[in-house]
C-alpha cells in the first residue's frame, strides 16, 4: 500500500490558498450594497451624533449608502450584540461608547464575547465627562455639591445615560472617595438624559462634554467639574474633580468602531482609512473637537490594546463597590 505523507499538507495548503483568494476577491468587490452603521443608543446621544456625521462622507467615499440604525438597550449591548452576530462580510459596523468596556463585568450572561466576537476597527476619540447642575439649583461648584450631599446623604439625584455607564461607575467611585452620597437616576441614553436635564427634572447630570456642552454654552446647565486629569480645552474654566477635593481622580469617556469578528482585514483597513479621512474634514473635526472630543483615529491594533486595561479597571470598580445592573 502506497502512502503519500505530504498529501494532507498539500491539500491543506491548497485549501488555505482558495480561502485567501476568496477573501481577497470579496474585499476587492466590497462594497456592492448598502452598509449598516449601528448606534447602540437612542437618537440624540454621542454615538448617534458620530454615526450621523460619518455616514454621509463614508457613503460618498465607498460608493454605497451607509445607513445609520439605532438599536438601543442594556447599556449598548443589544445593538452591539446584534453586530457581533452579523455576517463578517463588511456590511455591518457599530459605534460603541465607553459602556462597551463595562458591560462584560456588569451584565450576567452577555450574549456575545466582547473580545472575541468583534473585530476592532478604530478608537475614534476620548473625552472628559462633565458634572452639571440645572441653573435653578444652588450649586456652582463640585465642592458645593459635595458639601450638600454630605449634609443630606442620598437626597441629591444625578442622571446618567444608563445603569452601568461610565458616568455611573465614576460617580459611585467619587461618592466613596469623597465620602458623600448621591442617588443615581439611570436614563436610556444621552437623548432622554439631556431632555430631563435641560427641563430641570433631574438636578444633576453627568455625561460627556460632547453631549452637555451645547447646553452649558446656552446657560441652562452649570458645569461643576470635569473628570479628566487636566482641564477640558472645550471648558477651560471648569476645574477638574481632582482640583476640587478628590486627588488623582480621572475617568475618560471614549468612542470606538467595531465589526463582526472575522471581517476580512482588507475591509477593516479600508473602513479605518475612510473614517480617518472623514475625521480630517474641518467641518466634522471642528464640530467634534468643539464639543470636547479628543480625536485619535487609531489603528485597529491600538483599539485592541486600549480595550483590555479599560475592561480591567472598570471590572475592578464593579467588584469593589458591588455595582449591579439596574442600580
Amino acid at each position: 500500500m502506497f502512502r503519500f505523507p505530504n498529501l494532507a499538507r498539500l491539500l491543506a495548503g491548497l485549501l488555505l490558498t482558495v480561502v485567501a483568494a476568496g477573501a481577497a476577491a470579496q474585499a476587492d468587490a466590497w462594497p456592492s450594497k448598502p452598509i449598516r452603521l449601528v448606534s447602540p443608543f437612542p437618537p440624540g446621544g454621542t454615538t448617534d451624533l458620530l454615526a450621523r456625521l460619518l455616514a454621509p462622507p463614508l457613503s460618498k467615499a465607498l460608493g454605497q449608502q451607509v445607513i445609520v440604525e439605532n438599536r438601543s438597550g442594556a447599556g449598548g449591548s443589544i445593538g452591539t450584540g446584534m453586530v457581533a452576530k452579523s455576517a463578517p462580510d463588511g456590511y455591518t459596523f457599530v459605534i460603541v461608547f465607553d459602556t462597551h468596556a463595562v458591560n462584560p463585568s456588569l451584565i450576567p450572561n452577555m450574549p456575545f464575547d466582547t473580545r472575541n466576537d468583534l473585530a476592532p476597527v478604530m478608537l475614534i476619540a476620548t473625552g472628559a465627562m462633565v458634572i452639571t447642575a440645572h441653573n435653578s439649583q444652588p450649586y456652582r461648584s463640585f465642592s458645593a455639591l459635595v458639601a450638600a450631599a454630605r449634609e443630606k446623604p442620598g437626597a441629591i439625584s444625578y442622571g446618567t445615560i444608563g445603569s452601568g455607564s461610565l458616568a455611573h461607575l465614576a460617580m459611585t467611585q467619587m461618592n466613596a472617595q469623597g465620602k458623600f452620597s448621591t442617588t443615581h437616576v439611570p436614563y436610556k441614553g444621552g437623548g432622554p438624559l439631556v431632555q430631563d436635564a435641560i427641563a430641570g427634572h433631574v438636578p444633576i447630570a453627568m455625561a460627556t462634554s460632547a453631549l452637555l456642552s451645547p447646553h452649558i454654552r446656552s446657560g441652562v446647565l452649570v458645569p461643576l467639574a470635569v473628570t479628566s486629569a487636566q482641564r477640558d480645552p472645550a471648558l477651560p474654566n471648569v476645574p477638574t474633580v481632582a482640583e476640587q477635593g478628590i486627588p488623582g481622580f480621572e475617568a475618560l469617556a471614549w468612542w470606538g468602531m467595531f465589526a463582526p469578528a472575522r471581517t476580512p482585514p482588507a475591509i477593516v483597513q479600508r473602513i479605518n482609512a475612510e473614517v480617518a479621512a472623514a475625521l480630517r474634514d474641518p467641518a466634522i473635526r471642528d464640530r467634534l473637537v468643539g464639543q470636547g472630543m479628543n480625536l485619535l483615529a487609531s489603528s485597529p491594533d491600538e483599539l485592541a490594546r486600549f480595550l483590555d486595561p479599560q475592561m480591567a479597571r472598570w471590572a475592578g470598580v464593579v467588584r469593589e463597590y458591588g455595582i449591579r445592573a439596574g442600580d
